[in-house]
């Protein structure tokens, strides 16, 4: 029997979201259409958008249907950087975490090729954003800064962000802030007003959900230039015929995700992880958990996403730990699922200080709410062997010990 220990990547889709996405792609119209069936799939759509709203604390005309995460992000760093622009072309510096999500980086990075001056927050140890380290790089010339984008939780160490701190200090200056909270969404509260973040990205398939289907929350206020140009669909910042399904599909495993977070299932899930970073560090004592606090809390959210357990193993080689692992029926990451394959340390442990050696013997364990004990405990039984074993062929490679 396999266990899945990977939900940070993707997580399964449930029965029930799978119902209600199967029923939806049976039935026919375009939401743009105006005879019947059409208007009849607008109906379904909006109530979709309804209910998405409702589930991150957003209005439901602030909901930009995307085709996911990485969709969302490059909309809201190029989009809202290039209206911002437009309107002053003193504002070419743009704000962003060292720790974001490729999706981020990129869109940065691509950016910076046209002309605009990214500045690059600092995170500490457990990869966290001092809100005062953001202050301090707007302080220098508030008038220049376009946006600020730090995401919410880290997709590999689990980190929770300050973002309601942050976002209070953008705005003092009249600066927009987006975050990504694509693995937030159903592990802690996503309360967009709470926030009060400007534009916000989600995406289905973290929680149960399709992929293909994301969404940007975005403030009524902002008109991001479009990154797809159409038909002018979703308040014409985002053209492409509308995926009725997905959206009822999404609607409904975002209802799931959140109804997580108060009946029990998300404090299960972080007794589990707690039990299982405990006994990780118990049976390979020299392994270094990194991320935020496993008890702490940041701004009234917990420090550190519930499902996640990060670990530096030195002496392993982080690829062979997970074929190791695969091998004895585990699935795990070495980090984000965006950059499997590609043999360079984690830009996220650079970021927090670790040396690339360190960077490239980590290996990310996620869980999700149908994790039990048993597969923790199978899990941990195992860990001892296959570490040995990488260390070994680590070793070996090196040309060191055989």
């Amino acid at each position: 029997m396999r266990a899945y220990f990977d939900h940070a990547a993707t997580s399964p889709l449930t029965d029930e979201v799978l119902g209600t996405y199967t029923d939806e792609l049976r039935r026919i119209g375009n939401a743009s259409s105006q005879h019947a069936e059409g208007q009849a799939a607008r109906v379904r759509l909006e109530s979709a958008r309804r209910r998405l709203a409702q589930a991150v604390g957003a209005e439901p005309a602030q909901v930009v249907f995307t085709s996911g995460g990485t969709e969302a992000d490059n909309l809201a760093v190029k989009g809202i950087h290039a209206a911002r622009l437009a309107q002053d072309p003193r504002r070419t510096r743009v704000l962003v975490s060292t720790i974001e999500h490729h999706a981020i980086l990129e869109s940065a990075e691509h950016l910076e090729s046209r002309g605009a001056t990214i500045e690059w927050l600092e995170v500490d140890r457990a990869g966290r954003v001092d809100p005062q380290v953001v202050a301090d790089v707007i302080a220098r010339d508030p008038e220049t800064v376009s946006l600020v984008s730090v995401m919410l939780a880290n997709n590999e160490i689990g980190t929770v962000q300050p973002i309601a701190r942050i976002a209070q200090i953008a705005h003092a200056h009249d600066i927009p802030v987006h975050t990504d909270a694509v693995q937030a969404l159903g592990q802690v509260p996503v309360d967009f007003a709470t926030l009060g973040v400007d534009a916000l990205s989600i995406t289905a398939h973290k929680v149960g959900g399709p992929v293909g289907v994301g969404a940007l929350v975005l403030s009524r206020t902002l008109a991001p230039v479009p990154v797809l140009h159409g038909g002018g669909q979703e308040r014409s910042v985002r053209s492409g015929t509308l995926d009725v399904a997905g959206a009822a599909a999404f609607a409904h495993a975002a209802e799931r995700a959140t109804a997580r977070l108060t009946d029990g299932t998300t404090a299960r899930m972080a007794a589990l992880r707690d039990r299982l970073a405990a006994g990780l560090l118990d049976t390979v004592p020299d392994a270094v958990l990194t991320g935020g606090d496993l008890d702490g809390d940041i701004d009234g959210l917990p420090a550190r996403l519930p499902g996640n357990v990060h670990v530096v193993l030195p002496g392993c080689e982080g690829a062979s730990l997970l074929f190791l692992l695969d091998a004895a029926g585990f699935a795990t990451s070495t980090g984000s699922a965006c950059q499997a394959g590609v043999a360079r340390p984690s830009h996220v442990l650079l970021a927090c200080g670790f040396d690339e050696e360190q960077s490239r013997s980590a290996q990310r364990f996620t869980l999700g709410p149908e994790t039990t004990q048993q597969q923790v405990d199978a899990l941990l039984a195992a860990l001892p062997e296959a570490v040995e074993r990488s260390r070994q062929a680590g070793l070996v490679g090196a040309g060191g010990a055989r």
